[in-house]
């Protein structure tokens, strides 16, 4: 199934590079002021066509697709959970940095996430018990499985995200470098080893996070909300609550 949804992945980041090499990303606004483009509903198109067929009988929550109501999805046992154009802010200003997230999942945990930087040409993929794997180019790459860190640390942060209450988290470890990324990189960015925590201290959403988390888990990355806890999926809302992907030492 992995393979196919790779493919699928990278039909959406076709389509995405269409509508960025192009002089209109038609871009409009949603009710909550975020930007969407035509680059996200052709992704999204593409993603939910392509699932649909490799299997029908499993729901698909996307970003840009129709919500469906708890009541309903609260008895899915498995689903997809797609953001069709992770970091629309980073396409807007065509730095190269955003992604297409497709994670499946099963019993309220992601076990298959793929996420693709197609202006990169940078595929990162896993599924529970099988490791992480990097492409660039045509050969995939298994990521070494990340050991716990302690002293002093290396940081990834946000573009286009940055807040006072992730400085304040910050302040707590000696700094040695930070590098900045846009979208679920910041994810792979600790998966890969370039960096050993990503602090979100604000509201993201489920698809924001699924396809990454099972990346940096199949890496040895841990991923917790700020109670400590492991992210988990479908609840009553969709949002997410804060987060830190790390690999120092608890």
């Amino acid at each position: 199934m992995i393979s196919k949804v790779i493919e699928i992945a990278r039909e959406a980041g076709s389509e995405i590079m269409k509508v960025y090499e192009g002089s209109d990303l038609g871009i409009s606004y949603k009710e909550d002021e975020s930007p969407l483009t035509l680059a996200d509903r052709n992704a999204h198109n593409t993603i939910e066509k392509g699932l649909l067929a490799l299997d029908k009988n499993i729901p698909i929550i996307s970003e840009e697709g129709d919500e469906t109501p708890y009541a309903v999805r609260k008895d899915f046992k498995s689903f997809w959970l797609v953001d069709p154009l992770d970091g629309t802010k980073e396409f807007i200003k065509k730095n190269g940095e955003f992604t297409v997230n497709i994670a499946l999942i099963e019993n309220n945990e992601p076990v298959l996430g793929v996420v693709y930087a197609p202006a990169m040409g940078l595929m990162y993929y896993a599924s529970k018990g099988e490791g992480a794997f990097k492409m660039n180019g045509s050969d995939p790459v298994r990521l070494p499985r990340r050991e716990a860190v302690s002293g002093s640390v290396r940081v990834v942060a946000s573009r286009s995200h940055p807040s006072k209450e992730t400085e304040e988290y910050l302040e707590q470890f000696t700094i040695k470098d930070t590098v900045y990324a846009g979208s679920s990189l910041k994810f792979c960015v600790v998966a890969e080893g370039e960096a050993d925590i990503y602090p979100r201290i604000g509201r993201t959403s489920e698809w924001d996070t699924a396809a990454g988390q099972c990346v940096a888990e199949e890496a040895g990355v841990r991923v917790e909300g700020l109670d400590g806890k492991r992210l988990m999926y479908n609840k009553e809302t969709l949002k997410q609550p804060g987060f830190i992907v790390t690999v120092i030492k608890s």
